[in-house]
């Protein structure tokens, strides 16, 4: 395959273009901001999960509260309707000796339940403020979360942008390159990444591999406009005055 040098050169635009595009969509597929969050997903499930965790623990302290309460109110019930009838006429003794033993064991009554109150109060106290702690820490959670989103979305856009006017470049200098010696460029491009290259000081650019006597005897005796290769990685080589040739 035959070429003018000058459009054997254009290939070394059009390579750099390509690697910028390789480099951009690394750079895509590689953000910090994607393991970040991931983790940052992680750290909010983990929070919900938390939250749920100390919700349904003050719930059920909050029902055993109202438990409490109500048998509270039960036993104070009692108590009144008993000394209504120990302070009413017309009982007798055995009757006034059987309420005054229940008016003793009520009062014992509530007081366990006052003391078992107090304790499940103080629980729930405590576990509110987990409820509380919880929840700020499930903001700042979602909080990170919409940080990284906003910060990647913001890379995402620059790389489209980076890579929209790329692609423009390309296009325009593909424009300028006839279709055999551009299908060629692609195809050596597909098996080793870097489909032209300089040959600079005898040593490719692709490759960074000098070429041996052999491989520069033939390089010099190929016509200006035959398109050559590297004879190690089959890149197609460009030739100019500082080749080494």
């Amino acid at each position: 395959m035959k070429a003018d040098p000058a459009v054997q050169r254009t290939l070394l635009t059009l390579a750099d273009l390509d690697k910028e595009l390789t480099q951009l969509a690394h750079r895509r597929r590689n953000l910090p901001e994607i393991g970040q969050l991931v983790e940052a997903e992680a750290a909010v499930r983990t929070a919900k999960d938390k939250l749920v965790e100390v919700e349904t623990a003050a719930g059920d302290l909050d029902r055993d509260i109202r438990r409490i309460e109500r048998d509270v109110e039960g036993v104070r019930a009692r108590t009144e309707r008993d000394r209504n009838l120990l302070a009413g006429a017309g009982i007798g003794a055995k009757q006034a000796v059987d309420l005054q033993h229940e008016l003793e064991t009520l009062q014992r009554r509530q007081s366990v339940l006052e003391d078992e109150q107090l304790e499940i109060m103080e629980q729930r106290e405590a576990v509110g403020a987990d409820v509380e702690h919880s929840q700020v820490a499930l903001a700042a959670a979602e909080q990170a979360v919409t940080d990284i989103t906003q910060r990647r979305d913001t890379a995402f856009a620059d790389i489209d942008a980076a890579e929209s006017g790329r692609r423009r470049d390309r296009e325009s200098v593909v424009a300028g390159i006839p279709a055999d010696l551009v299908d060629h460029y692609e195809k050596r491009r597909a098996k080793g990444g870097i489909g032209a290259a300089l040959l600079l000081a005898r040593r490719c650019q692709a490759c960074r591999l000098e070429l041996d006597r052999t491989a520069i005897a033939a390089l010099k005796a190929a016509a200006a406009d035959e398109i050559v290769h590297c004879e190690e990685c089959g890149t197609i080589l460009v030739r100019t005055p500082e080749s080494g040739l």
